[in-house]
């Protein structure tokens, strides 16, 4: 198989299964928090990758990458990924799934705020994309008087937000070290910073007790939702042009909406596919917006 064979193989993997991940977390919740389900998940993806690369010959890193590493593992992983998985305590994982497709938007959003000029179609696809939001949840309208689904919604919101700041403020932070070797140490301080959070709020529970379902949870948001997933995203964005292997980005919801209906049995209306196709027409709009930027530079 060529290389470029290989690196769509890997868009595809990611493309499915990073769309699965919502779905998986949702059910783990029956039997571990969410924080905690992500501190184990980070804690344990990060020291398999770690021990990989470093089995390999690669060495520890300098104490300032190392800090470098907890630094970008607090605030790109730990906030993003604690909210996101606990946000699913409270809401179905298809709609943290359609939330979570949000994230070029804020991404666009903070780009403006830092003096990018914007353009007819960024602005284009703000209006639309947000719009497909809206139009999602018209059809949850009455659910929002309920606190818990409020709350889910404000911490998956959150969620996209922080990663998005975190995106834009931090992209002239560089590690010396490997792409993937780093995001094993950044998921590894991000697991220690939520094991933390966890023990300091009471979340953490009797491992040895834990259901084999629960486990089953966390072992596939180690192995297929962390390792699998990251390994061919990097090997994707290494062989292929980047709005190739964005593709992921609009099929992840949808996995996570069939999946979520299938499986789980999560509500999924006219009015709810209407608004998902909605969403992802403003984030190809954004995203294509900023590869035009991009290409027009000298």
């Amino acid at each position: 198989m060529s290389t470029d064979r290989r690196a769509l193989a890997a868009v595809a993997v990611v493309s499915f299964f990073w769309g699965t991940t919502y779905i998986v977390s949702r059910f783990s919740i029956d039997y571990i928090s969410g924080l905690y389900l992500a501190s184990l998940r980070n804690l344990l993806a990060g020291a398999l990758i770690i021990v990989f690369f470093m089995l390999r010959g690669h060495a520890l890193p300098a104490r300032g990458e190392l800090i470098k590493s907890a630094f970008l593992g607090l605030i790109m992983i730990a906030i993003s990924s604690g909210l996101s998985l606990w946000s699913v305590e409270f809401i179905p994982g298809s709609l943290a799934a359609l939330i979570g497709a949000t994230i070029p938007l804020w991404i666009a959003v903070f780009s403006l705020s830092r003096g990018r000029q914007p353009s007819i179609r960024l602005v284009a696809g703000l209006l639309t994309g947000f719009a497909g939001i809206a139009v999602i949840f018209f059809d949850h309208l009455h659910e929002l008087f309920v606190a818990d689904f409020r709350t889910g919604i404000f911490l998956a919101a959150s969620s996209c937000v922080t990663w998005a700041a975190a995106s834009v403020y931090t992209s002239r932070v560089r590690l010396k070290l490997g792409l993937l070797y780093g995001v094993g140490w950044q998921m590894l301080f991000a697991g220690l910073f939520l094991f933390a959070a966890c023990a300091f709020t009471g979340r953490v529970i009797d491992l040895a007790s834990m259901p084999a379902p629960g486990w089953g949870g966390v072992l596939y948001l180690t192995f297929i939702g962390s390792v699998l997933t990251y390994s061919c995203y990097i090997y994707a964005i290494r062989n292929l042009p980047p709005a190739r292997v964005g593709v992921y980005a609009y099929i992840n919801p949808v996995v996570a909406v069939i999946l979520g209906n299938i499986w789980l049995g999560e509500k999924f209306t006219v009015v709810i596919g209407l608004g998902t196709a909605i969403t992802l027409t403003g984030v190809y709009l954004v995203n294509t917006a900023f590869r035009h930027t991009e290409s027009r530079r000298p």
